[in-house]
């Protein structure tokens, strides 16, 4: 994968630096190096881009005010001299917060963190469209439907997979991976150990989800979201 950047700097050291390292970044592809946020944003709205490197204090338009007018699919990596200005970077979702001087290992550790971002959101794009994946299994790749997936439940290092028709998977992953790949909010982790689909759920008791004889606890890590999927489906 490759990621279409730019970077917005009022400072012309600061902004060659970063061209630099852009440049002998495999996976980016440099579209532009901006001196201000309102010299980018005629520049950017018929050209977007996927990763923004973006300095907080500039003139006219600061980083935090430019990044609140930005795609929200533009991902955010702000370049700063203050330390102060962290948790607003934060605020307005940014992937990543370098302080300057930077060095190429922290531009290259926010770009890997950008590039595992879209990697994840294009395989959820991918299993919403083709509703089905793969996954491994006693040395063979077994492929399941997404509509057959009741829940999941965390074993350590594996997973167990339950089927609406009664089978069950095991297969050696990460409760996160695939809490990172599955569609949301089609899919919900409602405890460490358990992953629910939720347009299965038909009946819920006192924070548990009911499935037959199973009860699917609700902890109160995910109890926001859950609640707000059930919000957003219940008559009042």
């Amino acid at each position: 994968m490759t990621l279409n950047c730019a970077i917005i700097d009022d400072e012309p050291l600061a902004a060659g630096l970063l061209k630099s390292y852009a440049l002998k970044t495999p996976f980016l592809n440099l579209t532009g190096t901006y001196g201000s946020a309102i010299e980018a944003m005629r520049h950017l709205r018929d050209e977007p881009v996927q990763l923004l490197f973006l300095d907080i204090q500039m003139p006219e338009l600061s980083g935090i005010e430019f990044a609140k007018i930005l795609p929200p699919d533009t991902r955010i990596v702000f370049t700063t001299a203050f330390q102060q200005y962290a948790i607003e970077g934060y605020k307005v979702s940014a992937l990543d917060y370098l302080m300057k001087p930077v060095s190429y290992d922290d531009f290259l550790r926010a770009a890997n963190k950008a590039l595992d971002w879209f990697g994840t959101v294009q395989r959820q794009q991918t299993y919403a469209k083709d509703r089905f994946m793969y996954v491994k299994s006693d040395y063979k790749l077994v492929r399941i439907a997404l509509d057959d997936i009741l829940y999941i439940e965390g074993l350590k290092d594996y997973v167990r997979i339950y089927l609406t028709d009664g089978q069950r998977i095991m297969s050696l992953m990460s409760m996160k991976k695939l809490e990172d790949y599955l569609p949301r909010p089609e899919f919900l982790r409602t405890h460490r150990s358990y992953i629910v689909h939720m347009t299965h759920v038909t009946q819920v008791d006192r924070l548990r989800i009911v499935f037959g004889t199973e009860y699917i606890p609700i902890s109160d890590s995910y109890k926001a979201d859950v609640q707000q999927y059930f919000d957003l489906h219940t008559l009042v």
